[in-house]
């Protein structure tokens, strides 16, 4: 991407944290006030790199967890309204409705449904192939059909999230990479000016901060982020565990 055109989306974003930032007593515009457009538009090419690439780290970082928040919603809502009908199927014993409503897209998003699933398709493929097997190998391959499902759907869930990690790992480190390049142009000032004035080390200063905060404004709400999923992750394996528990022994049962 050429400079200018960096420069040019440095400085629409800029503008759209300026628009918040400025807003604040901190950041007040007056004399002798910070000008967050002003710095954008007199930062340097590798400033305005750097900036760039924590935007589109901000941008990811957002959208993926608006996207988990949203899956993680489905899930849990399908899989309250699954639950019961389910298991009311499995109770009156109609195994082929059971497996209907665990497949039907009103609940593509529900973990709970994916797992119970598969363990109802074996059970149905091994009692239709007419398979000669013990009461125990045969709750095992059932056994190990849910666990295939759960690993998969555990996998699906898990989508998206590393990528917050990585994000609130590196993004602190790539503003730090921005401070330096303006604690450089300052020090560049200085020797242009020949002295160590304010007005020599202000431009260069001023950009390693805002590079600084650029870094901890993107990191912070993408560790915020990753540590919710995480946990909602937690809660849905411990839901599909007893779910195939649950499962498990109803066929335990059915075979005794």
């Amino acid at each position: 991407m050429e400079v200018s055109r960096m420069r040019q989306i440095a400085r629409i974003a800029c503008a759209g944290i300026g628009m918040v930032a400025l807003s604040t007593p901190a950041f007040a515009q007056g004399a002798g006030g910070l000008n967050l457009i002003d710095i954008a538009q007199n930062m340097s090419g590798i400033a305005i790199a750097v900036a760039v690439v924590l935007f589109i780290q901000s941008f990811w970082s957002v959208g993926v967890a608006i996207e988990r928040i949203y899956t993680y919603n489905q899930a849990r809502k399908q899989s309250k309204l699954y639950a019961p009908q389910v298991a009311k199927h499995l109770k009156d014993g109609r195994l082929k409705d059971a497996i209907a409503i665990s497949s039907s897209k009103t609940y593509r998003y529900s973990h709970l449904a994916k797992v119970v699933l598969a363990g109802l398709q074996e059970y149905q493929f091994q009692q239709e192939s007419g398979a000669n097997l013990s009461r125990e190998d045969l709750v095992d391959t059932v056994r190990r059909a849910i666990q295939r499902a759960s690993a998969l759907t555990a996998n699906d869930l898990k989508k998206g999230v590393s990528a917050l990690a990585t994000i609130g790992a590196t993004a602190p480190f790539v503003g730090l990479l921005g401070t330096v390049v303006g604690i450089i142009t300052a020090f560049q000032g200085i020797a242009a000016t020949g002295s160590g004035g304010l007005g020599a080390v202000s431009a260069g200063i001023s950009e390693a901060l805002v590079e600084t905060a650029l870094g901890l404004v993107v990191a912070i709400p993408a560790v915020w982020f990753y540590n919710y999923l995480t946990g909602r992750i937690e809660y849905f394996n411990v839901e599909m565990d007893n779910s195939s528990s649950e499962l498990l022994d109803y066929f335990i049962k059915k075979t005794a």
